[in-house]
């Protein structure tokens, strides 16, 4: 009986100090480029954090998009769920095209109405982490469905470049132009945005001989972002920027970046990340498979 209660005992204090989760939805274009996999892979690998939904958005408005960008990036967002046995994660189709240009200018799809759903879901004070690898679509769409849910979610995205001495913002990066319209509605709203700009993703540089000694092997996830590396459709072959990685390890390592809020939008909650540990960043990712 005594063990009994000591181990009833131990079980309540250590179930009390464990830390809750961080809730978090990731909304990406996984079958445009190299680096979508990679930032998810490591997102998928984080302990502290429950993904609540993985959406697939469009990347419909590109010159060399496939010919339904969504579906392609939610069939290879189920393959990655596979690999990671995380089958158990949402997988939600988004929208197929960008924003309408007029009326309800909202595309409708499973993801916005499951950004929605998750939204309402958050206690009081608590903001929902939409992080968006690609176009806004899906996340300004559930913004225009239901406003409600604005003080609700922090939408973290990689998109635009940034001047930081002239606190300048341009939008004619590939995440902005695949929904331009998409970009207007988040940032002339009141939505809580953390974004890493172009010009700062753009130092998550890897070399494939550093990523094929480090990786392969090691997992059969590992193993397969490396065939997808030399598979994809590109000239970068033997070094890549891995874009959407940068985001991820700044979310999950903010003591690793330097954030900062900026003005040039009508939105007034706006953080630019403006440095960050590109090197930490690829070796948490590397030491996940170790």
């Amino acid at each position: 009986m005594r063990i009994l209660v000591i181990a009833i005992f131990l079980v309540i204090l250590f179930s009390g100090n464990a830390q809750p989760k961080k809730k978090v939805i990731i909304d990406a274009d996984t079958a445009n480029e190299v680096d979508d996999l990679f930032a998810i892979t490591r997102a998928l690998l984080e302990p502290s954090w429950e993904i609540l939904a993985l959406n697939a958005t469009q990347w419909q408005a590109s010159q060399w998009a496939v010919e339904n960008s969504m579906e392609a990036s939610y069939r290879l967002n189920l393959v990655l769920l596979g690999h990671l046995q995380k089958q158990n994660i949402k997988n939600c189709r988004g929208s197929i095209y960008r924003m309408f240009d007029w009326g309800d200018k909202a595309q409708h799809s499973e993801a916005a109405y499951e950004i929605i759903k998750q939204a309402h879901k958050m206690k009081d004070g608590e903001k929902l982490p939409v992080i968006t690898l690609g176009a806004l679509t899906n996340v300004a769409s559930a913004v225009l469905i239901d406003p409600a849910i604005k003080p609700k979610i922090a939408v973290y995205w990689l998109g635009s470049s940034y001047n930081f001495e002239k606190q300048k913002p341009k939008h004619i990066d590939f995440n902005s132009v695949m929904d331009i319209q998409a970009v207007d509605v988040l940032t002339t709203s009141d939505v809580e945005m953390h974004i890493i700009p172009n010009n700062v993703a753009a130092k998550m540089k890897v070399k494939r001989a550093d990523a094929v000694q480090q990786l392969a092997g090691k997992h059969p996830v590992a193993d397969f972002l490396l065939r997808h590396w030399e598979q994809h459709i590109d000239a970068s072959q033997y070094e890549r920027t891995l874009w959407d990685l940068a985001l991820i390890g700044a979310i999950i390592h903010p003591e690793k970046v330097t954030e900062v809020k900026v003005s040039g939008f009508e939105n007034p909650n706006v953080w630019m990340y403006k440095e960050i540990d590109a090197g930490f960043i690829w070796d948490d990712l590397v030491n996940r498979f170790n």
